[in-house]
């Protein structure tokens, strides 16, 4: 059984990815209690996805944010480090001609400048060894006036709600995680992730010394969740 640790070496992300890659989508509802499907649909209507645009989906996985985003009827470029997660994306998607799957380092995108209309990613930029790094790509590839949205997980800003939140992480989701995954090791490494992870101001500030203007968030689940925005200027 393979586990990344804090370190987050590329090729064990990746390889901790594709382990995980067939159940990965059946996990996060039952680790979150469903409610990484609100965390979909907010995400989605704050990228605000239109007819004709071409959206960028980082960290991607197996394509069920990208699948919500061209629902409501943009394309989406479904990027992901991991080879597992594609295999079983391009599988699940293989009817919609509006997801395409690419697989893609995050701080080293394969895409040209000022290509998206937007660019989004869902719980997979704290996995990033270079996570400053990859937004300066991001706002690369973004047009101008386009915008970026993050959905990651933070830290609740009231303490009894944060306090029995970290208390789930330390000791709910490793027993769930037992009976539930086929990779239990590998969840460790998501409570490990999120306790390290920056809180919602310091993100946002990452976000505006990236170039982003604009940058606010707002809190999903009692800051469980940010979803932070930001947008590109505009060309001069």
């Amino acid at each position: 059984m393979n586990k990344a640790d804090l370190t987050k070496r590329p090729a064990e992300v990746a390889s901790m990815f594709d382990e995980v890659s067939t159940h990965y989508d059946r996990m996060n509802t039952v680790l979150s209690a469903g409610n990484d499907h609100l965390w979909r649909i907010a995400t989605t209507r704050a990228i605000a996805p239109r007819p004709g645009e071409l959206v960028l989906d980082v960290a991607a996985g197996t394509g069920t944010s990208s699948a919500a985003i061209a629902a409501e009827g943009a394309h989406v470029v479904a990027a992901d480090f991991s080879a597992g997660m594609i295999e079983v994306g391009t599988a699940r998607q293989a009817g919609n001609p509006r997801v395409e799957f690419v697989q893609a380092d995050a701080t080293q995108l394969p895409f040209g400048d000022d290509e998206f209309d937007a660019v989004t990613i869902s719980f997979g930029l704290r996995n990033i060894v270079e996570p400053k790094k990859a937004l300066a790509e991001f706002l690369r590839v973004t047009k101008p006036g386009g915008r970026l949205v993050v959905c990651e997980f933070s830290a609740p800003p009231q303490p009894l709600l944060r306090n029995a939140y970290y208390a789930y992480l330390k000791y709910g989701m490793p027993v769930v995680a037992r009976l539930a995954s086929s990779n239990a090791p590998a969840y460790s490494y998501l409570m490990d992730s999120i306790r390290a992870w920056p809180r919602q101001r310091q993100l946002a500030g990452w976000l505006r010394n990236a170039g982003y203007e604009r940058v606010a968030y707002r809190n999903l689940t009692g800051g469980i969740v940010a979803l932070h925005r930001g947008f590109k200027g505009a060309a001069s």
